[in-house]
């Protein structure tokens, strides 16, 4: 376990500014999945590379969110949902503050935990954009979904905010946006991440085009996806033999890179279902090395414990996750960190990281389906949920010592 944590402060204290704040998220219309729920999905880049979820019932509604690992996770959210069914997340924009001098910055964080605690609705949400003190201090596409089925993105600065809706056919004509770190609305070829734009928006075509705009595809798609839009490089493509050899490839200007440090989905309410109903996949840690864990926010404070934050503010998936990071990113000195071993993480013997990682996360799927399939609709059954929680915590626990020989504490 020491040398767990070494290498977990190895690899936050790498160079890695060059990569923050380059999330990639998206937000779908609850009238083009195939079940009628809407879905907010963030694929987390940040310098904080240690994250857990949080519950918190320090507001109007309790809410869960994703906090860092440090003492700042009791006022900033960085993407979560509340009691009310109201979800939201960010994306940092880098456009929609040109010329602005304002010295007030980076309160993304506050602002969404702001909204979890009283928004129950979009129409809140602006009302509260509205009235907040400008300058707000944000550069930010905020993405919100409701349990009444509205789905929109805010391009917000300092000074207001312009929204784009989910819901209106000729601004979302197949029922979902992309942002990653620029703002349509804002200064033209301004911000970043517009490879990442691309990846992404192409990924989520052929997506819809194969009606497969649901959870588990779409996570694999999206924050596992090792496919380069600009370069047409896929690692996927001519595998090292097995995990025995080294296999250097760039990292760059993928989805998922050095900098990813979690992913939260929330699946919303079909209409007519109880906001409770809402809940949300969660991954704490690096998504090549960490499995995806559900959670319900009608079990109150009670959540998995390999993702919950403990006394000394680690989630214990994390930690796991960044000492397997470690084998994929094992050059720390210079630039490093831009390049993965792809041989550690897939290969053609099927030893790889994320190869073996496979199966778990496919049976808490499967478990997971049958669980959501025994509760009624828009019934969460607390109980049902908690006991859940126990063989989720288990298994997984089980299956990283078992096949990694990790042990979390």
């Amino acid at each position: 376990m020491k040398r767990l944590f070494a290498i977990v402060l190895l690899l936050a204290g790498a160079g890695v500014t060059g990569d923050i704040w380059s999330c990639t998220t998206f937000i779908i219309s609850g009238r083009n999945t195939p079940d009628g729920k809407p879905i907010l999905y963030k694929h987390r880049d940040t310098g904080t590379l240690d994250n857990a979820i949080a519950f918190f019932s320090d507001g109007k509604y309790q809410y869960i969110g994703i906090v860092d690992s440090k003492d700042t996770w009791k006022t900033e959210v960085w993407g979560g949902y509340n009691s009310a069914g109201f979800a939201i997340m960010n994306t940092a924009a880098y456009n929609n503050n040109t010329g602005d001098t304002t010295k007030l910055t980076d309160q993304e964080g506050v602002v969404m935990k702001l909204a979890l605690q009283n928004c129950a609705t979009l129409a809140d949400f602006e009302k509260m954009l509205n009235d907040l003190p400008k300058p707000l201090g944000v550069d930010a596409n905020f993405g919100v979904i409701d349990a009444s089925g509205g789905a929109a993105y805010y391009e917000t600065g300092n000074s207001g905010f312009k929204k784009i809706d989910a819901n209106d056919p000729a601004l979302a004509p197949n029922g979902y946006l992309v942002r990653t770190n620029f703002s349509f609305t804002g200064t033209v070829n301004g911000g970043g991440g517009y490879i990442r734009y691309a990846t992404a928006s192409e990924t989520l075509n052929m997506a819809a085009a194969q009606n497969k705009l649901e959870p588990h595809y779409l996570l694999n798609c999206i924050s596992r996806n090792l496919y380069h839009s600009l370069t047409k490089v896929n690692l996927r493509a001519g595998l090292p033999a097995d995990n025995k050899s080294t296999d250097f490839r760039s990292f760059e200007d993928f989805i998922p890179r050095f900098s990813t440090a979690s992913v939260i989905m929330v699946v919303g309410t079909a209409k007519g279902d109880d906001p409770s109903a809402t809940m949300a996949w969660v991954v704490t840690g690096f998504p090549l090395t960490a499995v995806a864990v559900p959670v319900w926010i009608s079990a109150g404070k009670d959540l998995p414990w390999v993702v919950s934050m403990k006394e000394d503010m680690h989630a214990p998936l994390c930690d796991a996750a960044m000492w397997l990071k470690g084998q994929l990113f094992p050059i720390t000195r210079g630039s490093g960190y831009k390049y993965i071993n792809v041989a550690a993480l897939i290969n053609a013997e099927n030893t790889g990281i994320l190869q073996r990682l496979e199966p778990v996360e496919n049976e808490i799927f499967r478990k997971t389906t049958e669980l959501m399939a025994s509760i009624p609709a828009g019934k969460a059954k607390n109980e049902k949920i908690r006991e859940y929680y126990k063989w989720l915590d288990s298994y997984i626990i089980q299956s990283y010592k078992e096949i990694f020989g990790i042990e979390m504490k």
